[in-house]
């Protein structure tokens, strides 16, 4: 399938915030202060975002062209997961890139994630599966996916050919399964890493997700990273009491990077029958409405591993990316506001760029971080207080 080489409008900055449909409750551009830039304490000197932090700014006024905004999410593997920039697109809104290929030119982007893949096809859930709420969307899509063999024939072929990362994104339901799926990964030509979504029922321990379990999501990580060379990415679940324990461990077990977040779960009425609208009655919620949700994750998160950090949830716009590398960030993901605008994308990237530039930055990795304390702060567990 034929790719259009360039987005880029006319018309708007690449500064621009999304501006989609009102529906979907994405806000309007918000006018930002400059972060500050100073440098932190710097706990690990192997840290990621310690060397973000102790990064050298440039010459104020830089050309834009010169800024420099290339990622390494698999520091532990130099130069196996290098990304052009920090603007990735997330698992299950971009199908398997081919499906944009006429409209977004895919190889701008910093990597694809693609659909979740499993050991065997799947069907997916009974409809409806997707529906709108205040502010994002919730979906029971159920994992629908040809199966890894398939995906190896179909599509990486195709990404062989593509200079942009593809990221497989895999869920299983026993350790086996994502073992197996991965082993058939391994030194397939165009597949360039793993993102393993633990949010998965794990049916060896009564359905509980192997994301809220420490010991769960340590076993099924340590697992995979035997299994392969790939660079692994792990990517949280945000129902849990407190991710901390859950995020050392899986650093520990030998992921490469985190991302974070998944969707929450959820549900919708229809009102007309007073029934559970989705057919599998739950739902996974995404958008808007998960971006604090998102954003104290990855603050937390970032606070006590030294691996990568990609954000996931509710970005639409620079300055939600831009939240996020204060919280500490690498990089990001776009999900769902591709639905209704596959350029937001690349728009963040170009606009990043232009930020960057216009403070003399030479690489966005100075931007990451500036929120997090001097200590650790206590988890938002019970480190929130209600009154009246």
């Amino acid at each position: 399938m034929k790719r259009r080489r360039s987005v880029v409008t006319t018309g708007r900055t690449a500064r621009d915030a999304y501006s989609g449909p009102p529906r979907l409750g994405l806000r309007a551009p918000r006018t930002r202060p400059s972060p500050a830039l100073e440098a932190a304490r710097t706990e690990s000197p192997a840290a990621p975002v310690a060397a973000a932090r102790a990064a050298a700014p440039g010459e104020p006024g830089v050309d834009p062209s010169s800024v420099d905004l290339s990622v390494d999410l698999a520091p532990r593997r130099p130069g196996a997961l290098v990304l052009q920039n920090p603007v990735l697109v997330a698992s299950g809104t971009f199908g398997y890139g081919i499906e944009y290929g006429e409209v977004v030119d895919v190889e701008r982007l910093g990597a694809i994630c693609c659909k979740g893949t499993t050991l065997k096809p799947r069907a997916g859930n009974e409809p409806p599966r997707v529906t709108e709420t205040p502010g994002g969307m919730l979906n029971s899509i159920g994992l629908q996916n040809p199966g890894v063999d398939a995906v190896i024939e179909r599509y990486a072929p195709l990404w062989a050919t593509w200079r942009v990362p593809v990221i497989v994104n895999v869920a299983g339901e026993s350790i086996d399964d994502y073992v197996s799926v991965v082993r058939r990964l391994e030194g397939v030509p165009g597949i360039t890493g793993i993102e393993l979504n633990i949010s998965c029922p794990n049916v060896g321990k009564g359905g509980l997700q192997f994301a809220v379990d420490r010991d769960a999501a340590a076993s099924v990580t340590a697992a995979v990273r035997r299994a392969t060379e790939l660079p692994l990415i792990v990517k949280l679940s945000p129902n849990v009491t407190d991710i901390r324990p859950i995020a050392r461990a899986i650093e520990d077990a030998g992921a490469d990077a985190i991302s974070a977040i998944n969707t929450l779960s959820g549900m919708a009425i229809e009102r007309r029958t007073g029934k559970p609208l989705l057919g599998n009655v739950y739902g996974g919620l995404s958008g808007p409405a998960v971006r604090p949700v998102g954003l104290r994750i990855v603050y937390e998160v970032a606070q006590v591993v030294d691996i990568p950090i990609v954000a996931i949830g509710g970005i639409a716009s620079l300055d939600d990316a831009l939240d996020y590398l204060a919280a500490g960030a690498v990089a990001v993901q776009v999900g769902t506001a591709i639905f209704a605008d596959p350029e937001v994308p690349l728009r963040i990237a170009d606009g990043l760029r232009r930020y960057c530039a216009e403070r003399g930055l030479a690489s966005h990795l100075p931007l990451v971080g500036t929120a997090l304390p001097a200590r650790p702060n206590r988890p938002s567990a019970k480190g929130v207080e209600y009154r009246p």
